[in-house]
């Protein structure tokens, strides 16, 4: 498996599946809004968490992907998918949707998705949708999303073996959001090295939990 982070919410996630065929997993790509370079990449799935991202998918993802934009269970290509309810959210007076938070399951690895999530902590219902997690993907730079605190805290009620942040400030970036050092220094990580992509395998994964990945945007 492959991971490779394009900014904010967009990542591009690359399984084999258990014919040996190549399944591009992308999720909510952004526009030209936000100030980051948009890639074109070609998808076989494409998930939406945050409602706002459907239209940025247009330009930015080729092909006819398989589209998951809510709540349910899903199977595509020997990779499944849970697409689990959030809190209703609503903020600066305005109801802003969020669709789901997600879980995906291919070659034995289990990655939870937090998408645009902004909840403080999760209930128990939450908790037990997502279950086991190898990787975490989640929000850490606050405003609009889960700040690095209120991730920290998520990170434990989940207890994952590898957490890679996202949706934090970085260069060229039209959002004030916080950086991910907060993060990093609540979690007592401020040594760890960015790399451009993540090459992990099931063997892989630390037994330890809690390890931390800073992906470089690419």
């Amino acid at each position: 498996m492959f991971i490779t982070w394009h900014g904010q919410s967009f990542f591009e996630i690359e399984i084999k599946n258990n014919q040996g065929e190549k399944i591009i997993i992308a999720t909510d790509p952004f526009d030209e809004s936000l100030g980051l370079k948009v890639p074109k990449i070609e998808a076989q799935i494409l998930l939406i968490a945050d409602a706002c991202n459907k239209r940025a998918s247009a330009k930015a993802i080729q092909g006819a992907p398989f589209l998951i934009d809510e709540p349910g269970e899903y199977e595509y290509k020997g990779v499944f998918v849970k697409g689990i309810a959030p809190f209703p959210v609503s903020g600066q007076g305005e109801e802003k949707e969020f669709n789901a938070l997600y879980k995906i399951e291919a070659e034995k690895i289990k990655i939870c998705y937090l998408g645009a999530l902004c909840q403080k902590d999760l209930d128990e219902n939450q908790i037990e949708e997502i279950g086991q997690v190898d990787i975490l993907i989640i929000p850490v730079g606050g405003v609009h999303f889960v700040d690095a605190k209120a991730a920290a805290n998520i990170v434990s009620q989940i207890e994952p073996r590898m957490i890679i942040p996202m949706c934090y400030k970085i260069q060229n970036l039209k959002q004030d959001i916080e950086g991910v050092e907060k993060f990093l220094k609540i979690m007592g990580r401020e040594d760890v090295a960015p790399q451009k992509k993540l090459k992990i395998a099931a063997k892989d994964l630390s037994k330890d939990e809690n390890e931390i990945v800073i992906l470089e945007p690419q």
